[in-house]
């Protein structure tokens, strides 16, 4: 089990998108609030990130930005957005002494996991020697392949792109001190309750069968689970249970009575009821909506 690959998952629609750029002396690139998350790494010269609400950003070479939730915000040479352009008119200045990577995931927000809400509007990575060399590694390859028209590059990029994201979370989830979802994947038993979740969400669980499989009482396990997540185990679990659902919906052709018991469903009926209170629609106009 990973939780969160299973998170990204989750949300993902489509393929992610990126471009490389350069600019030259003054700059100021504005991005349009958006339906995913958005990332950008500066490769050589230094910048800003300014956010629509909050302090601007200074920004290094091999520093990295991950916008999660696609809120607005402008790239400038500047610590001010003052006569910013949208991004898509910008014009690459080929001698230019700033050069950027950024792209785009498409993520759909009503099966947000909470791992991936909780991350703060911006998250700054900068380049420190010897930090997050997984991450370092995929930019360095990313960043080739972008500049490049090797055979195979739209299969190699898409994958880096996956990849990349999966390590700026990782890399914020390991540096940050921010309560809950980050201490929940740290703390031994709550992480493995997590883990015995996401593999088997199909599984008759119990309150009481999930404590032991993780060494807990029932009642220590729910206190910590619930204190460091903000859902009891259970609530949870039908709660994941119903994002995998919509994710199957979506993607797959199962018919719904496999898909109810997939999901740890005994009957269509009971799938459909659970699955109607939880997204307001049901599962069969739910994967017409998707279509």
């Amino acid at each position: 089990m990973d939780l969160l690959s299973d998170a990204i998952a989750a949300m993902r629609i489509g393929q992610p998108t990126s471009n490389r750029l350069r600019a030259g002396s003054t700059w100021c690139y504005r991005f349009a609030p958006y339906e995913g998350a958005g990332f950008h790494v500066l490769l050589r010269g230094s910048g800003w990130l300014v956010p629509s609400a909050g302090e601007p950003v200074p920004l290094g070479a091999g520093d990295v930005v991950l916008v999660p939730h696609g809120s607005a915000h402008t790239l400038s040479s500047a610590p001010d957005a003052a006569g910013a352009v949208p991004f898509e008119t910008a014009v690459p200045e080929p001698d230019g002494r700033t050069e950027f990577l950024c792209g785009k995931y498409r993520l759909d927000r009503a099966r947000q996991h909470p791992v991936l809400a909780g991350l703060p509007e911006v998250v700054h990575l900068p380049a420190r020697i010897g930090r997050h060399p997984e991450l370092r590694a995929a930019i360095d390859l990313l960043g080739g392949e972008v500049a490049a028209s090797h055979p195979g590059r739209d299969t190699v990029v898409t994958g880096l792109l996956d990849l990349l994201l999966v390590y700026l979370v990782r890399a914020w989830l390991a540096s940050t001190e921010h309560p809950g979802w980050p201490e929940a994947l740290r703390d031994r038993e709550i992480a493995a309750a997590l883990a015995a979740l996401h593999e088997n969400p199909a599984a008759p669980w119990r309150i009481e069968d999930l404590a032991a499989r993780v060494g807990l009482s029932r009642a220590t396990l729910a206190r910590r689970f619930t204190a460091l997540t903000g859902w009891p185990p259970m609530a949870y679990l039908t709660w994941w249970r119903m994002t995998t659902a919509a994710s199957l919906l979506q993607d797959t052709d199962l018919p719904l009575p496999a898909l109810a018991a997939k999901v740890g469903y005994g009957s269509p009926f009971a799938f459909s009821h659970a699955f109607k209170r939880e997204f307001g629609v049901a599962p069969g106009k739910y994967r017409l909506g998707a279509a």
